[in-house]
Formats: structure tokens, C-alpha cells, sequence
């Protein structure tokens, strides 16, 4: 059992004040892999008071004291990367090939488009006889989720440290075991004292503390929607800003003419990396009507032959989902697909044959989908793809947005057609005949998916407030 029971309060490793233990589940084994104390708002008064003291003379850093120091957490960082590649994959499940690669390697992502973001943002602007400057927002709360650990929580640390914040970030208690080994990297990279807190909890207690509390300016938060508007909700009576990456359900436009061959095993692969535990994953899979059987087909086929395994093993498998009650989310989602009429061309209900332990899903695939049935509307965050036919580009365009949410979406085909369909996706990011998150360039929601922008110098700039000094030139 790894233990990291002490929180990181102001370059320091210390005891809870009236914390408790937490046992965290390996979703493989079904058996305790690590333990954390799930902290109190007594931690958080104390995480916000060194944070407060801290930005007095960290806020008044050069742009070239910052650099060095994102450049020693690059160092410091890339030194663990094994370290938190491992811990990823025991704590929620992620097959270590992709922890190692797409898991860790997007906080590395993070911390140079963050590098680059501060080399040429531009901190100081004339507008007739005033000057604009963009200036740190103060003490801010970073509250991240379990399924991508480090794109997460770098994606929120390093912009915020580029601007010349401070910050206390609670992760989840669902995976806490990367981010206490990240605290561990920045001290080492020499983040002065109270610049970066850790704070190991849960949402009721340290979530609602954090986004409850007056001295927090600003609070960013990742998750889902439901626990969004709550964070909202605490934030309102501080007047604080809340910055929100929320929940998905994308689609993925597969337009006349596309090749279907790499169209959708690209959009499949989507879902697929991370057993479907994304919030972009396309699960949406929009078809032409007269190519609904050829896409059953391809699509079986990949579904039928995607392998589950231990995440402690290299291959291309995926692993089992996060924990007991997403496994039985999943479940029930399945189960309610099959009772509105959808039909299941592969996987379905239960474990994958062979598992008899471990939060393992079915790589699942349901056709004749429409998309009023809760399979196509809820987010079911597992792998778990619906394929619905439509008549022609405008239904396409009318079903692909016909979601609560708009986080983002997928469209296959000739550059002709996407021009005309991709500017009408009501989403906050098209993915234009697939392709990877850039994480130089915006990303966020639109509708129920949140409000705000992550990544790059757009994520660089929600961390900063705008100050005018009217007539300064005069």
C-alpha cells in the first residue's frame, strides 16, 4: 500500500488538522492500492493563508524568474515520469503503455505551451493616452479530476504559475497518488514556499471549502456537470471567478464521401484510449443512412476486437473503468440502451469473458440508435459507442447539436464538406478528420460544458485580471 498521508502546505509536508484516512481502490484488483487523509477546511485556511503570503513577492516575479522555474518543473518532472505513469495506471486503471505516453506526456505538453505562452504574451498594451496591463489574479483553487490526472492538473498549474499566482490544487481522492508525486516535483524544482499547495480531499469537504472561501480569487474547476454548478453555487456569495471544463457528449460526423476505413476506427479510437473515460470522447457516431451497414460493420468488427486487460501490462488493451459505482453507471446505461430498443452489435451487459474481479466493461456498440434514448444523450463515460443514422447534413448538423452539452465533436470527410458543416457545431473544439488535442491551442465548452478556456496563452490569460491606468501617457 503507497501512503501519502500528509498535505503540502506552504513548502512543507505536514499532518491534517481533523483529517481522516482514505483507502484508494485499484480498479483492476478491487483491492486497496494507496491511502490518503482526506483533508479539512481547517487545511484549506491554512493552504490559503501561506498562498496569501506567497503573492506578495511571488506576483512581482519577472517573466524570466518564471521561465526558469517552469523550466526546472519541466526537468524535475520528466526525472518522475515513471513514477506517475505508474501511479496512474494502479490508482484508476489507465494500461500503463498510455500512462507512460498520452497521460504524462500531456503534462509535459501543458508546461511548454505554458513556456512558450509566457515568452510572448504581452503583458502591457497602449490604447490612446492609457496603458492595459494584464496582471495575477491573485490566490487561486484548482480542482481536478480523476480520468487524465496530469493533463488536468498541469493544464490549471502551469498557465497559473506562468501568470504569477498562487494556488492550492486538490485532486481527486479517485487517483491522489500522481499529484502528491507532482507536489513532490515541485519542491524540488524549487517552487517557493506557498506558491503551490496540495491539498488531498474530497468535494464536499476541501471542494466546497476552497470555492467557499474569501481568500481564493479564483477558482478552476474540472469535472462534471452536476458537481460544476455546485462549485458555482458555493462561489457566488465571494463573487469569485469560476472557471469550468464540465461534461461531454460529443459527436463524431462521418459526412458522404469520407473514407470509412480510417473515419471510424479514428473516431472509435477516440472513445477507445482511455475506456471511453473522456470528456471529449466522440460516443456520438453520426452516419449517412444508406452507409449505416457498412459502418455496423467496420465498427463491430474494432469493437469485437478490442481486448481488456491489466493496466499493469504493456499491449494495446484497455483497462477497467475507475470504480464500483462508475462500473454500475455504465451497467445501467447499457442495460437501459437495450430496454429503448437500441441493438447491441457488440459487448453488452456485464464483465468481459474471463474477469471475474475488476471494474471491467464490455467494449460496447449499439446501431439503430436514436437520439432521444439516454445512451445518446447522458454521458456514460465508458466504452460505450451509439451509432445513429441521419438523412442528410442538415439532420446531421440538427442531431449533432441537439445536446445539452458542447464541449466538442469530430467531422470526417472532404474539405469542401467540412467547411460547410464544421462552423455550425455548436461545440467548443471540431476535430477536423481526427487528430489530438493541441495544448497550444483553446480549449473548452460550449452550453453545459462550461465556461472559459484552457491551454496556451488563452489558458494564460483567464489566470490574470486587466487593469486600465487611464491617461497615463497624457
Amino acid at each position: 500500500m503507497r501512503s501519502y498521508l500528509k498535505q503540502y502546505i506552504d513548502g512543507r509536508w505536514v499532518e491534517s488538522e481533523g483529517g481522516r484516512r482514505h483507502e484508494v481502490i485499484n480498479p483492476a484488483t478491487e483491492a486497496p492500492v494507496s491511502e490518503i487523509t482526506l483533508g479539512t477546511a481547517a487545511d484549506v485556511d491554512k493552504a490559503v493563508a501561506a498562498a496569501r503570503r506567497a503573492f506578495d513577492s511571488f506576483s512581482r516575479t519577472t517573466r524570466e524568474e518564471r521561465l526558469a522555474l517552469l523550466e526546472r518543473i519541466v526537468a524535475e518532472y520528466k526525472a518522475r515520469a515513471g513514477d506517475i505513469a505508474e501511479a496512474i495506471a494502479l490508482e484508476m486503471g489507465c494500461p500503463i503503455s498510455i500512462a507512460a505516453t498520452a497521460q504524462v506526456g500531456s503534462g509535459i505538453g501543458h508546461l511548454m505551451a505554458a513556456i512558450n505562452a509566457l515568452k510572448e504574451f504581452t503583458f502591457e498594451e497602449r490604447i490612446n493616452n492609457s496603458l492595459v496591463v494584464h496582471e495575477p489574479i491573485g490566490v487561486v483553487a484548482l480542482i481536478t479530476p480523476w480520468n487524465w490526472p496530469m493533463n488536468q492538473i498541469l493544464a490549471k498549474v502551469a498557465p497559473a504559475l506562468a501568470a504569477g499566482n498562487t494556488m492550492i490544487l486538490k485532486p481527486s481522492e479517485e487517483a491522489p497518488g500522481s499529484a502528491a508525486i507532482f507536489a513532490e516535483v515541485m519542491d524540488k524544482a524549487g517552487v517557493p514556499a506557498g506558491v503551490f499547495n496540495l491539498i488531498q480531499g474530497d468535494g464536499p469537504g476541501v471542494g466546497t471549502a476552497l470555492a467557499q472561501h474569501k481568500g481564493v480569487d479564483m477558482i478552476s474547476f474540472t469535472g462534471s456537470t452536476r458537481a460544476g454548478i455546485a462549485v458555482a453555487k458555493n462561489a457566488a456569495d465571494t463573487v469569485k471567478r469560476v472557471h469550468q471544463e464540465l461534461g461531454g457528449k460529443s459527436p463524431a460526423i462521418i459526412l458522404e464521401g469520407a473514407d470509412l476505413s480510417k473515419a471510424v476506427p479514428g473516431a472509435l479510437m477516440g472513445v477507445l484510449l482511455n475506456s471511453g473515460q473522456s470528456c471529449i470522447a466522440p460516443a456520438r457516431l453520426l452516419v449517412p443512412e444508406d452507409k449505416l451497414d457498412e459502418v455496423n460493420a467496420i465498427a463491430g468488427g474494432m469493437m469485437q476486437a478490442t481486448e481488456t486487460g491489466d493496466p499493469m501490462t504493456e499491449g494495446r488493451h484497455i483497462g477497467p473503468v475507475v470504480n464500483k459505482a462508475q462500473w454500475e453507471k455504465i451497467q445501467g446505461l447499457i442495460a437501459r440502451g437495450v430496454a429503448e430498443g437500441a441493438r447491441v452489435i457488440a459487448g453488452g451487459p456485464g464483465r468481459p469473458e474471463g474477469k471475474d474481479k475488476g471494474y471491467y466493461v464490455k467494449p460496447t456498440l449499439f446501431t439503430d440508435v436514436t437520439n432521444d434514448m439516454a445512451i445518446a444523450r447522458e454521458e456514460i463515460f465508458g466504452p460505450v459507442v451509439t451509432i445513429i443514422p441521419y438523412k442528410d447534413e442538415e439532420d446531421a448538423i440538427r442531431i449533432a447539436n441537439d445536446t445539452d452539452y458542447g464541449l466538442s465533436s469530430a467531422v470526417f470527410g472532404s474539405p469542401e464538406a467540412i467547411r460547410r458543416v464544421a462552423p455550425r457545431i455548436r461545440a467548443g473544439q471540431v476535430y477536423v478528420n481526427g487528430g489530438s488535442p493541441d495544448p497550444s491551442v483553446p480549449f473548452g465548452g460550449y452550453k453545459q460544458s462550461g465556461n472559459g478556456r484552457e491551454f496556451g496563452k488563452y489558458g494564460l490569460a483567464e489566470f490574470m485580471e486587466v487593469k486600465s491606468l487611464v491617461n497615463a501617457f497624457a
